[in-house]
């Protein structure tokens, strides 16, 4: 299950509205097919790893990170189906699948072929590779990420706004592989009137994983050619087929999305240096006591990059 895991992040930010589904089918000790979703959400990651497995799945079990879908598509056929003919003995499903077309309706269909189900093996971490598709269909928006590039003193560029660069190229590397996971990116006008971001994917190979671009402003211009605008952060729930968001700036709009309980995950860049009197990182959060910011955030990464340091949150 770890490695089917592993295989369905290599669909994340690419498959929605889909959930990126990883598969493993193992005959005799021996892995003989691998599949995960693919871009746009088909083939499925069963399809795929038993067309590569072919006849080897005749009595094989199959590791699947979501119940197999049980609704027949006009893009393809139901999981469940493929499965219960492939002549599979066992399927190991990590977790239920919400959509009320399969919503255990997959797992009653392979019983019914004849199949052994074990149900919930590896429910957290597949909650965890799957969690924009789960969020959009528990809150009805995407899972949204707030990315903060900071100074040891909170701050995100000089007074005069000179913001390049503050972290160093590894920071930077991994930031833009977090791009490559998301399928929108968004920024606030002050943002985009002072930077005039790419926001684009500039690692080799991956350039064409850059995400939509995705303008938050009151006004009814702005932007230009390829970017999508908003009135709103809660007007992210109507961005179609986008699971994960990811918001890189700037202050108000950070500020904007956390007042509104709208950040899932928190990503720190703390480089090693000092500004004094920059801009900081955040706008106005509207506590009225110090008690109403504890107990908010959990940490659940830390790592070194280059000389900067990287710290995860998870909301609670």
């Amino acid at each position: 299950m770890a490695a089917a895991l592993a295989l369905s992040e290599r669909g994340r930010g690419r498959t929605a509205p889909n959930p990126n589904v990883g598969c493993v089918i193992v005959a005799q000790g021996r892995v003989v097919g691998r599949g995960w979703t693919q871009p746009g959400g088909r083939p499925h990651a069963e399809a795929m790893a038993l067309a590569e497995a072919g006849a080897k799945s005749r009595g094989a079990t199959c590791y699947v990170t979501l119940e197999p879908c049980a609704h027949a598509s006009p893009r393809g056929p139901a999981c469940a189906d493929l499965l219960a003919g492939s002549g599979v003995a066992r399927v190991v499903i990590a977790l239920g699948d919400p959509d009320p077309r399969t919503d255990g309706k997959g797992a009653e269909r392979l019983r019914s072929a004849g199949i052994d189900v074990v149900e919930g093996a590896a429910r957290a971490p597949a909650r965890a590779a799957m969690v924009g598709f789960l969020t959009r269909r528990e809150k009805g928006r995407p899972f949204v990420t707030l990315k903060l590039a900071t100074s040891l003193d909170g701050c995100i560029a000089l007074a005069s706004g000179e913001s390049r660069w503050i972290t160093g190229p590894e920071a930077r590397a991994h930031a833009h592989l977090e791009r490559a996971r998301h399928e929108a990116i968004l920024v606030g006008r002050g943002t985009f009137e002072a930077d005039s971001p790419r926001l684009d994917v500039r690692l080799p190979g991956l350039e064409d994983r850059s995400p939509r671009r995705v303008l938050l402003t009151s006004l009814a211009l702005g932007g230009g050619d390829g970017w999508e605008r908003l009135g709103t952060p809660a007007d992210i729930a109507g961005l179609e087929g986008v699971d994960h968001l990811l918001v890189e700036g700037g202050a108000q709009t950070a500020a904007a999305f956390l007042r509104e309980g709208l950040v899932d995950r928190l990503l720190l860049y703390r480089a090693p240096i000092l500004i004094g009197g920059g801009k900081p990182a955040l706008g106005d959060l509207g506590l009225a006591d110090l008690a109403a910011a504890h107990g908010r955030w959990k940490l659940t990464d830390t790592r070194m990059l280059g000389s900067d340091r990287l710290e995860v949150y998870a909301s609670h």
